[in-house]
Formats: structure tokens, C-alpha cells, sequence
């Protein structure tokens, strides 16, 4: 039996599983309808757990089976191949965990996590924007441009939300659902009121140290208003500033990125970025939460007046700062110019490119001081190439590049 013929077998395994499962709802909701009186059939409950006939292939087979399958598919949209694997039962999901490695280590993204993991050191992943100017949505695809058939992987989706003193950029990780109540909620990036400050919120928090670390915290919702795995704060993991240039004689926009939940020390010889494994899946009430005071957030209302917004601060600790590469001057072209091997193919004040801010008595070498770690321009009409390496993640890059959107009137 061929790769693709499994694959299949276990796509078709997984639909028929979950028509049984709605089935059965919808004799449930039928049965507890009835009067006491009646008598309900005996119906065993079904597990989204239970272990198939596929779990009792031999775990030698098994491993192989799943790792030419992760070797063989490198691309989307084949690879989805993979995510069938892990999600036949168990077995096949922890078998198919330890054999798909991170995208620091495959350059390829494979689960939702991989968008909140660092990205390769060798080669950038390029991805591209495509922009919703009637609903303010902008959506992240996998790829180096758009396809006729548009067939492309869907990443990441921001949608922008304005309100009287800042705006919110809201991201998910599907494009037709931004509320911060679903678990598809990945975070959100806000402004201040000139533009010229953006702060960059997770769901989850970049470290175990970060919860336990002493600092402002409240919860988003109330406990009986949300479920048990929907995460019950915001993160600051990152602020973009842009420098004020009122008078427009500092030519180009000029940013600075503060990367709080990444040292310094990431990007120097042996050092290491911080690398979330999975999703949170539940909120401890049980735990003693950090100490709670007044958040000086202003509350957020994304889909109800009773959500706020809330603040946990990271560990105290050098982080890493990014800056964009200053352009030249084209005396020819009578305009500022930049590198972007191709990429980039139209002008546009949104355009940047991003490296590491060293100082000299840093030990840090050359090579990896001029390394563009993020790269963003405009390529056609509402539509931007992004392309990101280590130490930033799929969601860190997205969320800088939604900066650029912003009006910045005092910027510019």
C-alpha cells in the first residue's frame, strides 16, 4: 500500500469518526428532550481518544511509516499529509511529534505551534501579505507569491479594529473568526494615539518564569464566561517604535524593535531563542497567580464590554533589539533604495528590512550583524512579501509588519 493511498485510508478514518461523533450528538440532544418517562437506548459514549486498529501497528513500522511520509512531503499543501498522521489516535500523534522537528532546525512549518517557534538560521521562510482593504483584514500566507488557483496556506490573519486613542490588530490563526474568546486567538498588536509606539501582546506567556514573575496582571475574562482551555491573559513580549520626523527631513521611516522575550544572547555564538512546544491547554485556577494590581492598559472590547485587557511583564533580562537597515540614496532614481534580492519589486514607505542594533563591544560577529532577520515590501497592489529567520517566529515578524500598516502621521 502506497503513501498516499494510507494517508487517504486515514483521512476518510477521520471524516467517518467525526459523522459518528455528530450523530450521536444529535441523539443526545433527541433523548434528553423526552419526559423522564422514556427510556433511552444504552449508547457508549464516544472518546475522541480511543485508540483505533491503526494503534496497533508495530511501533517499528510505525516510525517508519511517519517518517517517510514527514520526509517525502516537504511543501504544502502535501504536507498535510503529516497533520493526518497526528491525527489518527495517541500513538500516532506522539510518534509524529518527536519526528517532525522545529522550524529552526527544518526551515519547514508544519503544526500551529511552528508559527510561534523561531525560524531557520541558514535560509529565511518566505511568506507573503495579502490585504482586505473593505474589512480591514490582512492574511499571512505560506509561499513566495501568490497562486492563480489560490490554493494557498493560510498562516496567520490580523484584522484591524480602530478605536478613540489606539488601534488594535487582533490576530488569529483563521480569517474569519477574531474574537479573543476562541482558541484561536494568538494575540494582538496596539498603537498608541500618534502611531508612533506599538506594543505586541501573546497569548501565551514566553517562558514558565514569566508567570511566576512579579508584575501587573489581570484576568481577560470571567471564570464561568470562558473555557477552561482558553488562556486568561496577554503577554508583552515586544514594542515597535518608530521616530517622530514631523517636519519630514529625516528621509525614511526609522523603527526600533525591542524583543523582550528574546535575549540578546540568542544571537551570539552558542546562545538560544526561546522555543513554546504547544499551546496552552488549560489555566490553573488552583496555582497562585502573580500579584494583581491596576493595569495601566486600557481595556479592550473585541467582541463583548465585559473583556479588558491585562498585562504580565517578562523577566528582567537584556533583550534584543532590532533596527531597520538604513537605505541608500539612488542618484540616478532621485530615491531611497534597499537590497531585497528581488522581493521586493515596488516602492512603498512601508518597505524595511530588520537587523540586529550591536554595539561594538559586543561580542557579536560581523556576518551576523548584517544578517537581515525580517524583510518586508510591497510587491503589487495590497500585497507585501514577508520573509523572517532566526530568532523571530511566524507571529513576532507578522505582528511587526502590521506596524507598517498603520497611518503614522507624525512618522512620515
Amino acid at each position: 500500500m502506497s503513501f498516499k493511498s494510507i494517508v487517504r485510508e486515514l483521512k476518510e478514518m477521520k471524516d467517518g469518526i467525526g459523522s459518528i461523533s455528530r450523530r450521536r450528538e444529535v441523539e443526545g440532544r433527541h433523548w434528553r428532550n423526552k419526559t423522564r418517562s422514556h427510556i433511552a437506548p444504552d449508547v457508549v459514549p464516544f472518546d475522541p481518544n480511543q485508540q483505533g486498529q491503526w494503534a496497533n501497528l508495530p511501533p517499528e513500522l510505525l516510525l517508519d511509516i511517519i517518517r517517510r511520509n514527514e520526509e517525502s512531503e516537504t511543501s504544502w499543501p502535501a504536507r498535510t499529509s503529516v497533520v493526518f498522521c497526528a491525527s489518527v489516535c495517541k500513538s500516532w500523534r506522539e510518534v509524529t511529534k518527536e519526528i517532525v522537528k522545529t522550524p529552526e532546525e527544518c526551515g519547514r512549518l508544519t503544526f500551529p505551534i511552528s508559527l510561534k517557534q523561531p525560524g531557520p538560521r541558514e535560509s529565511p521562510i518566505h511568506c507573503f501579505i495579502k490585504r482586505d482593504r473593505a474589512n480591514s483584514v490582512y492574511r499571512l500566507y505560506f509561499g513566495l507569491t501568490p497562486s492563480e488557483d489560490e490554493s494557498d496556506k493560510l498562516l496567520l490573519a490580523a484584522k484591524r479594529i480602530r478605536r478613540a486613542t489606539s488601534t488594535d490588530f487582533v490576530i488569529s490563526l483563521v480569517s474569519d473568526d477574531f474574537s479573543r474568546a476562541s482558541s484561536t486567538y494568538v494575540g494582538k498588536l496596539r498603537s498608541n494615539f500618534l502611531g508612533t509606539k506599538f506594543t505586541i501582546y501573546d497569548s501565551q506567556p514566553p517562558s514558565d518564569a514569566a508567570v511566576q514573575h512579579r508584575g501587573r496582571f489581570s484576568r481577560r475574562f470571567r471564570t464561568k464566561q470562558v473555557s477552561p482551555t482558553v488562556p486568561a491573559c496577554n503577554y508583552s513580549i515586544a514594542t515597535v517604535s518608530y521616530e517622530l520626523n514631523v517636519l519630514r527631513t529625516r528621509g525614511p521611516r526609522r523603527m526600533h524593535c525591542s524583543m523582550n522575550s528574546i535575549p540578546f544572547s540568542s544571537i551570539q555564538e552558542g546562545g538560544s531563542a526561546p522555543t513554546p512546544t504547544s499551546f496552552p491547554q488549560s489555566f490553573d485556577e488552583k496555582s497562585s497567580p502573580p500579584s494583581v494590581s491596576k493595569a495601566k492598559e486600557p481595556a479592550v472590547n473585541i467582541s463583548s464590554p465585559g473583556f479588558s485587557s491585562s498585562t504580565v511583564s517578562v523577566p528582567s533580562r537584556e533583550p534584543l533589539v532590532l533596527k531597520n537597515k538604513a537605505p541608500r540614496w539612488h542618484e540616478q532614481l532621485q530615491c531611497w533604495c534597499l537590497n531585497f534580492k528581488g522581493r521586493v519589486t515596488v516602492a512603498s514607505v512601508k518597505n524595511f528590512q530588520l537587523v540586529a542594533a550591536v554595539d561594538p563591544s559586543q561580542n557579536v560577529p560581523a556576518a551576523v550583524q548584517e544578517t537581515t532577520i525580517l524583510q518586508f515590501g510591497k510587491i503589487g497592489k495590497d500585497i507585501f512579501t514577508m520573509d523572517y529567520c532566526y530568532p523571530l517566529s511566524a507571529f513576532q515578524a507578522f505582528a511587526i509588519c502590521l506596524s507598517s500598516f498603520d497611518t503614522k502621521p507624525a512618522c512620515e
